[in-house]
C-alpha cells in the first residue's frame, strides 16, 4: 500500500506537470492590439486586414485580404468576402473600396465591392477576447444572382496543416497530404468567373460546373489542436464550412467557410477567430551566408536575424569541420548591432579574417549553421545547372530527354494563330482594335514553330524576356567564352539530349535557340510580337508534358472539335499570338538582334546575317516614330539608347554611335542608377573624351549604392512590391561588376560579392540559396512547370523575398504556388549566368594578384 500511495503521489505531481506544460504552450497570451503598422498583433500572432489587397492582374495571389502570421509563418490568407467555395486563381476578387482602422477602439474596417453585380459589404475586425470577430455588414441584401454563392472564406496553407488533425463541433478529421475529397456535379449551372469568354475546363462533354463538397462542417471548428505552434478555433453562430480547395487546382488551400444568409442586411455574419499564442514565444535566429561560400580574399560577413523581443548575443564563432570530422572554433568574434529593419533586428559577424581554404560553419547561440566552402574558385561552376539543365528544359518545340527521363515531347507544333481583337485575356495579355499585321483575327500565322523558350512557370513565348536573356547570353559569351558543352541539340528529329556533349559550346546553341523565334517573328509577322500564349484558361493552368497542351495539329475550321484528318484538326487549341507593335519592343528586339548576330558569326553565318538585317530593320522602322505607352514612356528611352549601343558595335556605323551618345548623358543626368550600366557597357567601345566624362558619373553611382547599406543590413535593393527582388539584385551586382572592371578605384569588387551573397543565402527569412542545386542548402521547391510535383528544375533562380505590407518578408520552401516568391523566369536566368560568371572571372583576376 505504501508502495502505491507513493506511486500515486508520484502519478499526480507528474499529471500537474504535463497540465502546467500543456498551459504554458497553449496559453493565449495577452490580448491582440492595433500597433503603429495597422495590424493586431501579440507575442506569436499578427492578423494583417487588407494590408495588402487583390489586385486586377493575376487576382488570387494568395497575398491580400485578412491573413494571419502564426509563430513567424503566414499560415492564413484571402479573408474576404467570396463568390466561390474554393475560387481558383482566375475567379473574381472583390474591390478595396476603403479601409478604416481605428486603434482606439481596436478595430479595423474594409469596405469591398464587385461592381459587376452592385454587391457591397462591410468587413469588420475587431479585437476580442483572447482572438478576433469578423463581422460582416451589409446595407443590401445578397443579390438574388450571388445568394447560395457569396460567403465569408479564410484560406489555410495547406503545407501548414499536413498531417495534423482538426475538430468539427468535436469530431475528428485530419488533414490529407494529397486531396481525395468529393466532387459535385451541378448540371446547369454556371461559373462565375473573370474571363467567361475563356473555359476553366476542357469542355469535351463537360459543359457542367464541378465543385467540391466540405470535408467537414460545424459551429465550431478547431484546426491543429494538438499543435500550438498552429491551433485555431473558429467559432459561429452560422454554419462554418471546411474545403479542401486543391480538388479544382493544384494551388488550392484549405478553406473555412460560411454562406451569407439570403434577406437580411445589417450585420449577418460572424466568426470568433481565437488563435493560439504561445507564453513568451520567440522566433529562432536565422544566420544568413552564402551556401556556396567565400573566396579566401573576399570579405565574409554572416547577418543574424532576431525576433524583436530576442536579446542580442555578444559573440559567435566560426568553426572548422576537419578531416577526421571534428569542429575546431577558428574565430569567436564580437557581433555588431546593424538595428532595426522591416519587423527584425539585425546583427552582423565579420569573419573577413579567416583565409584558409576549408569546410566551415557559423554557430550563434544555439543555432548552427550548415557547412559552407572558403576556397580559391567558390563561384566557378555557379552557373553551371542553369546552362545545363534549365535553358534546356525551358527549350520550346523540341522534346527534352535528360538521363532515364523525358521532360517534355516537341510542343507547339501548331503555333500559331492571329490573337482576336478586342478581347479580355489572362496573364497581362491584350489586343486592341487592330491586329497590326496583314493577318486576320484566327488566320495562321506560318513559321513560327521554332526556336524560343516557356518563359516561366508557364508555357508562353514572351518576347521580351527572350530579348532580355539573348543580350545576357551573348554578354556572356563576348566577355567570358564560355565553350562549356553539355548538351546535344539536333534541330532536324527536334531533340535535346541533357549531359550529352555534342561538340558545340551550349552558350551558342541558346543563344541560336532563342533568337531563332524572335527572327521568325519579324521574318513572317514583320515586327517582334508581345507574346505567344495559349487561349484557353484549362490549357494555362496546364502541369505537365508541354507536349500534350495542344494536339500540335493546325486548327481547322472544316473539321469537328476533337476531330482530325491527320494533318489538322478542328480544335482550336492552337497558341495565339498578341502582335500589337510597340517601340519598346522593337527596340528591345533590335539590340538582342544585333547582339546576337556578333556571336552567331561563324557558328551559324545565315541566322547571324538575318540577326543584323531585321535589326537595322527594326531600328530604322522606330528612329523617328513615337510610342506613348506606359513602358516606352519610363524605359523606352534607355531601349533606343541600348539598341543604338548594340548597332554600333556590330556594324561600327557612326549614325549608331551618335545615337548613343546623344541619349546616355540625358539618362545618366535623369537617374544615375537606371543608365549606368549602359553607359559602362559602351565604355570599351567609346573615346577618351567619354571614359573621363563617365568616371563623375561612377562617382555619383557608388554614393547610390552606399545608401543601399543605410536602408537594410544586407546593403542590396531590395523589392517592396509584389515580386520578389532578385532580378534587381542581380542586375545591382553585374552593373558594379562593370564599374569594378573600368573603374576599381571607385567601385570595389565587394560591391559584386554583396550581391551574390544575398542571392545565396544572406538575406532575410532564411538562408536558403535562391538558385536550386546551387549552395550547399538551395531552393528545392520553385514555381516550374512541375510545381505540382514540390519540385525543382536545376539552376532556376527564384525571385526570393517578398515583403508582405507592412514588414512581414517572406519567401516560401514549403508551399510552390507563390510565383512573386518562387517563379523562375528566362530573363532572370540568363541575367543570373552572366553574374556567376563574371564573379568566377573576377576572383580568378584577385587570386592571381594575390
Amino acid at each position: 500500500m505504501q508502495t502505491r500511495n507513493t506511486f500515486k503521489g508520484v502519478s499526480k505531481a507528474f499529471s500537474l506537470a504535463i497540465c502546467l506544460v500543456l498551459f504554458a504552450n497553449f496559453s493565449f497570451g495577452q490580448k491582440l492590439q492595433l500597433n503603429d503598422s495597422g495590424y493586431f498583433e501579440t507575442r506569436g500572432v499578427n492578423v494583417l486586414v487588407f494590408n495588402s489587397q487583390y489586385n486586377g492582374m493575376f487576382f488570387d495571389e494568395k497575398t491580400a485580404g485578412i491573413e494571419m502570421i502564426h509563430h513567424g509563418v503566414r499560415t492564413a490568407t484571402g479573408g474576404a468576402v467570396r463568390l466561390q467555395n474554393t475560387p481558383e486563381q482566375w475567379d473574381q476578387i472583390p474591390e478595396l473600396v476603403n479601409r478604416k482602422v481605428n486603434k482606439a477602439s481596436n478595430k479595423i474596417e474594409a469596405t469591398l465591392r464587385y461592381k459587376e453585380f452592385d454587391f457591397n459589404s462591410r468587413l469588420v475586425v475587431t479585437a476580442k477576447d483572447k482572438g478576433i470577430e469578423i463581422s460582416v455588414y451589409l446595407d443590401q441584401p445578397v443579390p438574388e444572382k450571388l445568394v447560395g454563392s457569396a460567403g465569408l472564406n479564410l484560406e489555410f496553407l495547406p503545407s501548414a496543416y499536413f498531417e495534423k488533425s482538426y475538430l468539427a463541433d468535436g469530431k475528428p478529421g485530419y488533414f490529407p497530404l494529397y486531396p481525395s475529397s468529393d466532387m459535385k456535379i451541378e448540371p446547369g449551372s454556371k461559373k462565375i468567373q473573370q474571363f467567361a469568354n475563356f473555359t476553366t475546363f476542357d469542355d469535351r462533354g463537360r459543359g457542367e460546373f464541378i465543385v467540391p463538397k466540405s470535408i467537414a462542417s460545424g459551429k465550431t471548428i478547431v484546426l491543429a489542436p494538438e499543435d500550438p505552434e498552429h491551433q485555431i478555433k473558429i467559432q459561429s453562430a452560422n454554419d462554418i464550412m471546411l474545403f479542401d480547395g486543391r480538388n479544382l487546382g493544384q494551388n488550392g488551400w484549405f478553406i473555412v467557410r460560411s454562406l451569407l444568409p439570403a434577406n437580411k442586411t445589417g450585420r449577418v455574419l460572424s466568426w470568433y477567430l481565437e488563435p493560439n499564442a504561445i507564453t513568451n514565444w520567440k522566433r529562432k535566429p536565422v544566420i544568413g551566408f552564402s551556401q556556396v561560400g567565400y573566396n579566401s580574399h573576399q570579405e565574409k560577413v554572416a547577418v543574424i536575424e532576431l525576433d524583436k523581443n530576442d536579446t542580442p548575443l555578444k559573440t559567435a564563432s566560426l568553426f572548422q569541420v576537419t578531416v577526421e570530422g571534428n569542429s575546431i572554433e577558428k574565430l569567436k568574434g564580437n557581433v555588431k548591432l546593424w538595428g532595426r529593419y522591416l519587423r527584425y533586428n539585425y546583427l552582423k559577424f565579420d569573419f573577413s579574417t579567416v583565409k584558409d581554404p576549408g569546410l566551415y560553419y557559423i554557430q550563434y547561440g544555439n543555432q548552427k549553421t550548415n557547412t559552407f566552402s572558403i576556397k580559391a574558385g567558390v563561384y566557378n561552376d555557379s552557373w553551371h545547372p542553369t546552362l545545363d539543365v534549365w535553358f534546356p528544359v525551358q527549350m520550346d518545340h523540341m522534346q527534352v530527354n535528360e538521363a532515364y527521363r523525358v521532360w517534355h515531347g516537341a510542343p507547339f507544333l501548331d503555333d500559331a494563330l492571329q490573337a482576336p481583337v478586342n478581347i479580355p485575356f489572362f496573364d497581362g495579355y491584350s489586343m486592341g482594335a487592330s491586329t497590326q499585321t496583314k493577318y486576320k483575327p484566327l488566320e495562321r500565322i506560318p513559321g513560327l514553330d521554332v526556336g524560343g523558350w516557356f518563359d516561366a512557370g508557364d508555357f508562353d513565348i514572351q518576347t521580351g524576356s527572350h530579348c532580355n536573356a539573348v543580350s545576357s547570353l551573348v554578354d556572356a559569351w563576348e566577355h567570358f567564352r564560355i565553350d562549356r558543352d553539355q548538351t546535344f541539340v539536333d534541330y532536324p528529329s527536334r531533340y535535346v539530349d541533357i549531359h550529352r556533349p555534342d561538340g558545340k559550346p551550349d552558350m551558342l546553341q541558346q543563344i541560336e535557340h532563342g533568337t531563332l523565334n524572335m527572327v521568325a517573328q519579324v521574318k513572317n509577322i514583320g515586327h517582334p510580337v508581345r507574346g505567344i500564349i495559349v487561349p484557353n484558361l484549362h490549357q494555362y493552368h496546364h502541369l505537365g508534358d508541354a507536349s500534350t497542351e495542344t494536339d500540335n495539329l493546325p486548327y481547322n475550321s472544316n473539321l469537328k472539335p476533337y476531330h482530325s484528318d491527320g494533318r489538322s484538326s478542328g480544335t482550336m487549341d492552337d497558341r495565339w499570338a498578341f502582335t500589337e507593335r510597340s517601340t519598346f519592343l522593337d527596340y528591345s528586339t533590335a539590340a538582342a538582334l544585333a547582339a546576337a548576330s556578333r556571336a552567331l558569326k561563324g557558328y551559324n553565318d545565315t541566322l547571324s546575317q538575318q540577326c543584323l538585317a531585321f535589326a537595322k530593320q527594326l531600328w530604322n522602322e522606330n528612329e523617328n516614330g513615337t510610342d506613348t505607352t506606359r513602358f516606352a514612356t519610363r524605359f523606352g528611352r534607355n531601349l533606343k539608347i541600348g539598341a543604338a549601343l548594340q548597332l554600333y558595335i556590330t556594324t561600327k556605323e557612326e549614325r549608331y554611335e551618335a545615337a548613343f551618345k546623344e541619349g546616355i548623358w540625358e539618362s545618366l543626368d535623369r537617374n544615375v542608377s537606371f543608365g549606368i550600366k549602359l553607359a559602362l557597357q559602351a565604355y570599351p567601345y567609346m573615346d577618351e573624351v567619354y571614359k573621363q566624362k563617365l568616371h563623375d558619373y561612377v562617382v555619383k553611382y557608388r554614393a547610390f549604392c552606399d545608401q543601399y547599406e543605410k536602408q537594410n543590413p544586407f546593403g542590396v535593393p531590395i523589392a517592396l512590391g509584389g515580386w520578389g527582388g532578385s532580378g534587381g539584385v542581380v542586375n545591382f551586382a553585374t552593373t558594379n561588376y562593370y564599374a569594378n572592371k573600368y573603374f576599381p578605384d571607385i567601385i570595389t569588387a565587394e560591391y559584386v560579392y554583396r550581391g551574390l551573397n544575398y542571392i545565396f543565402g544572406c538575406h532575410p527569412y532564411s538562408n536558403v540559396s535562391f538558385v536550386s542545386s546551387v549552395g550547399t542548402v538551395s531552393k528545392k521547391i520553385t514555381y516550374g512547370n512541375n510545381r505540382a510535383d514540390f519540385s525543382f528544375i536545376a539552376g532556376g533562380i527564384v525571385p526570393g523575398i517578398l515583403v508582405l505590407k507592412p514588414d512581414f518578408p517572406e519567401n516560401k520552401e514549403d508551399w510552390p504556388f507563390f510565383w512573386g516568391e518562387n517563379e523562375v523566369t528566362v530573363g532572370g536566368c540568363g541575367d543570373y549566368i552572366f553574374l556567376a560568371a563574371a564573379a568566377a572571372d573576377l576572383a580568378k583576376g584577385k587570386e592571381k594578384k594575390l
